[in-house]
């Protein structure tokens, strides 16, 4: 509560003032979650057309990018509706035959509206070692736990048994790295998605840098934990709107 309530306050000491332009117009869900690939391909989510994002609707389907467009080209149009059970019920592309993974979690995590998967640059070279990055700065502890790290890898995640075992080992954590794989994300909503996704690259790049320079010294715990509690309830303020409004002005067709 008392990280909830320093956020809150921070959010409120920064609100735009009257007058001022939106922070974002008005999206559909279908056009947030086209933002959130288009931002997330900028930052390194970007291993051709593997990768899947799923949102939960109030009405228990989902959103989802579909298969065969990079996420650095799906505009809103092009994402699909799916049932419960992952059956395409909207839209003119395929779903990833992968969708089971997503699916088995939000069935197991009714706290999770946002799913995230793909084999980011940086965070696939540190789930090949096996290793959970340090953090080196404090942009890599916007998120207050430390991924968990899955270290097995029996092969893609569309066999159920294989995805159901992503879903287990995720438990109730936020984000784990998938040996010799890739990295998986979960999120209460688009917002602390996109700072989960963004902070686990960075922070997998940064520690990628520092030690082929022979080491640095990490931020301390209980510092990086600080950091994390302050921002990962909600997203760290204005960052998600700064990053989709950058993606609107390079590409407005992205919201058509």
């Amino acid at each position: 509560m008392l990280n909830d309530s320093l956020n809150r306050e921070l959010l409120a000491r920064y609100t735009p003032k009257p007058g001022r332009h939106a922070l974002l117009p008005e999206l559909t869900p279908r056009q947030t979650v086209a933002l959130l690939c288009r931002v997330l391909y900028r930052e390194g989510y970007n291993d051709h057309i593997a990768g899947h994002i799923t949102l939960r609707q109030g009405d228990g389907s989902y959103l989802a990018n579909p298969w065969e467009l990079t996420w650095g080209e799906v505009t809103a149009s092009d994402i699909v509706r799916l049932d419960p059970k992952g059956k395409v019920i909207e839209g003119e592309w395929n779903i990833t035959p992968a969708i089971n993974l997503h699916i088995d979690l939000h069935a197991a995590r009714h706290d999770v509206n946002v799913v995230i998967h793909n084999h980011p640059q940086w965070g696939s070279v540190w789930s090949a070692v096996g290793r959970v990055p340090p953090i080196y700065d404090q942009t890599s502890a916007l998120v207050d736990t430390d991924p968990v790290l899955y270290d097995e890898y029996r092969g893609t995640v569309e066999d159920l048994d294989l995805g159901r075992a992503c879903v287990e080992a995720l438990g109730t954590q936020k984000w784990a790295m998938l040996a010799n794989h890739g990295v998986l994300v979960v999120a209460n909503g688009v917002r602390q998605a996109h700072l989960r996704a963004i902070t686990l690259e960075w922070r997998s790049r940064l520690a990628w840098r520092v030690e082929s320079l022979g080491g640095g010294s990490p931020l301390p715990i209980n510092v990086a934990r600080a950091t994390g509690e302050r921002t990962d309830s909600n997203g760290f303020p204005f960052l998600w709107e700064a990053m989709a409004r950058e993606e609107i002005r390079r590409d407005p067709s992205v919201l058509e």
